[in-house]
């Protein structure tokens, strides 16, 4: 029997939005559903932080694997930010989504643009806080930043959010377990599109047309 293709999603958001929190819970909501779904592991040149593994985090390269990768065409997407790669793999995507299994990138709206130009059928979701304080004031709670680094990530926030009209859903974090059932909502959706259902249920049609 053949396999229904999984959906590729893209979740973007500014920095505090609570997009890692959304996606978790996500993951962790649906862990016994009988559609898979994973978060895309990306490559990165950057050295790993205590506790991140290979693989696991992120994929480890050096530069010039890195360059090489890119070279043979082998990211949907990457980018250069203070001095290390980040990329998404197209062979590994490819194969999990002929799998079966959805996919979530967790990528900009930069990226989100080059993949979106590859695979038209990707879903974009943007993820936005109810407001510009309530984006200061998560910021300012974590107590983590300097007022210098808050400037700069409210001032990144506001170029991601300019950028909102080029998403195909947005979900409003301001209370989390709606914007977690706003978010599985338009996960359900998708697969129940035509293109989709058509193929998972090629029998029922074809009989029924008998």
């Amino acid at each position: 029997m053949s396999v229904t293709p999984g959906n590729l999603f893209i979740l973007a958001a500014p920095s505090g939005a609570g997009k890692s929190s959304l996606l978790k819970a996500l993951l962790e909501k649906h862990k016994e559903s009988s559609y898979p779904m994973q978060v895309s592991v990306s490559h990165t040149t950057r050295a790993p932080r205590p506790n991140e593994n290979n693989g696991e985090h992120y994929h480890f390269v050096t530069r010039p694997e890195f360059e090489a990768l890119i070279s043979d065409n082998a990211f949907f997407e990457w980018a250069e930010v203070f001095g290390n790669y980040y990329g998404t793999s197209r062979p590994v995507i490819e194969k999990t989504l002929s799998q079966g299994v959805d996919v979530f990138l967790d990528i900009d709206w930069q990226g989100a643009r080059q993949v979106k130009a590859l695979l038209p059928n990707t879903i974009t979701i943007f993820i936005t806080p109810p407001s510009e304080q309530a984006l200061l004031e998560r910021l300012t709670s974590r107590n983590q930043d300097s007022e210098e680094v808050i400037a700069d990530r409210m001032s990144k926030a506001r170029d991601e959010i300019s950028h909102y009209h080029e998403f195909d859903y947005i979900v409003v974090n301001d209370d989390f377990e709606t914007a977690l059932e706003d978010l599985s909502s338009i996960v359900a959706s998708q697969r129940l599109v035509q293109r989709l259902q058509s193929q998972r249920h090629s029998g029922l049609f074809a009989s029924m047309q008998d």
